[in-house]
C-alpha cells in the first residue's frame, strides 16, 4: 500500500495558521487603467495575457471504450443516496453501543470518497467531449495538454491543498484523513489506467503507479516549500509540476494559478475542523473571486455553527452526528 508522503519538515506546520497571513508578491507593474490582479477570477487573470500561446497537440486523448463513474459502481457512493430509516437506526445503535470515534470512522467516506471525488472531477476530461467549469479553467485558459499525467498533476495539487488543512487537525484524525485520501487517488488511478487508457499488463500498471507515486513526493515537498516562504517560489514549484517546466509558460499564467491556489487555502483555513470533517469544504470556482472575511462576516459564521453544533433543548443530537473537534476557527 501506498503510504502518505513524509519526506518534508513542513508536514510539521499548522496550515490554518499561516495560511491567513499576508503574503507578499512580486508582480509586474501595470498600466493605472488595468484593474487589479487582486480583484479579478483566475480565469480572467489566464484569459487577459495577450501572448498567443497554442494549445498542445494532445497525443495521449483520454478516450476509454467504456468510462469508470466518478468514484465507483456501489450505490452508497452515488450522488444522493440515503440509508433506509431502518438501516439508519440500526447505525445509530451500534455507533451508539460501541462507543464508536466518528472522527475517526468519518476519514473513508469523507476524505476518501467525497473529498477525492472534489479533487478528481476539477481536471477531468475525455476527448471530444464537453469541459467542466474547472477543467475548461485548466486546459482552455491555461492551455495545458488534456492527457492523463495531466490530470493527475492537476489533481494531485488539489489532493494537496486538502492535505495542507489536514494537517492542521488533531494529529490522530488529520493523518488518517490524508491517508484515505492519497489510498483513494492510487486506486483509482489504477482502475483508470487499466480501463480507461486501456494499459492491459499489471507490469506497466505497477511501473506506472510507481512513478506517479515518485511524483507525488515531489510535488508535495515543492508545494510545502512554497506554502511557507513567498509567491515567488509558489509560482517555480507551479512550474515545474502543473506546468511541466514548459519554456515558453505565460506569465499570466502562473499568476492565475497563484491567485487560484492562495484563494483556495484562505478558504480552507477559515473553515473549522468540524466543517472541514464532516465534508462541508468545495473548492472555489476559478471564475470566482476570493475576498478576506470581515469581522462581521466570521462572527456570522461562528454563530451558525452554534447553532448547528450546540447542543439545545429540545434538539438530539444522533450518535453518528458526534464529534469532539471544534466549530470554532
Amino acid at each position: 500500500m501506498l503510504r502518505v508522503p513524509t519526506i518534508c519538515k513542513a508536514y510539521a506546520v499548522p496550515a490554518a495558521r499561516i495560511a491567513t497571513r499576508s503574503y507578499a508578491t512580486s508582480r509586474i507593474p501595470q498600466p493605472k487603467d488595468v484593474k487589479k490582479i487582486d480583484d479579478r477570477s483566475p480565469s480572467q487573470i489566464a484569459t487577459s495575457s495577450t501572448l498567443n500561446i497554442e494549445i498542445p497537440e494532445n497525443k495521449a486523448p483520454v478516450k476509454p471504450k467504456t468510462k469508470r463513474p466518478m468514484l465507483s459502481d456501489s450505490k452508497y457512493e452515488k450522488e444522493g443516496y440515503e440509508l433506509s430509516g431502518f438501516m439508519k437506526n440500526i447505525g445509530e445503535s451500534v455507533i451508539s453501543i460501541l462507543r464508536l470515534d466518528m472522527d475517526k470512522i468519518r476519514a473513508g467516506p469523507i476524505a476518501g470518497s467525497v473529498y477525492y471525488a472534489e479533487c478528481k472531477k476539477q481536471g477531468l476530461q475525455f476527448e471530444n467531449e464537453e469541459l467542466s467549469e474547472s477543467a475548461a479553467f485548466f486546459y482552455e485558459d491555461l492551455k495545458l495538454p488534456r492527457t492523463f499525467s495531466q490530470w493527475f498533476q492537476i489533481t494531485a495539487l488539489h489532493q494537496w491543498m486538502l492535505s495542507v488543512r489536514m494537517r492542521a487537525m488533531p494529529f490522530k484524525y488529520g493523518r488518517n484523513y490524508q491517508q484515505k485520501l492519497v489510498d483513494r487517488f492510487f486506486r483509482d488511478m489504477e482502475l483508470r489506467l487499466n480501463e480507461e487508457m486501456n494499459v492491459n499488463s499489471s507490469r506497466i500498471t505497477d511501473q506506472y503507479l510507481k512513478d506517479y507515486n515518485s511524483q507525488l513526493r515531489g510535488l508535495v515537498c515543492s508545494y510545502d516549500e512554497a506554502f511557507v516562504t513567498d509567491d515567488v517560489t509558489l509560482a517555480q514549484a507551479l512550474w515545474r509540476n502543473l506546468f511541466n517546466a514548459q519554456k515558453n509558460v505565460d506569465m499570466m499564467h502562473l499568476e492565475a494559478m497563484v491567485s487560484y491556489v492562495r484563494g483556495q487555502l484562505y478558504v480552507l483555513s477559515k473553515m473549522s475542523d468540524r466543517d472541514f470533517a464532516f465534508g462541508k469544504f468545495k473548492f472555489v470556482s476559478p471564475n470566482e473571486v476570493v475576498k478576506r472575511f470581515t469581522a462581521e462576516q466570521e462572527a456570522e459564521i461562528l454563530k451558525k455553527a452554534k447553532e448547528e453544533y450546540e447542543p439545545k433543548e429540545g434538539k438530539k443530537i444522533l450518535p453518528s452526528e458526534r464529534s469532539s473537534l471544534s466549530y470554532e476557527n
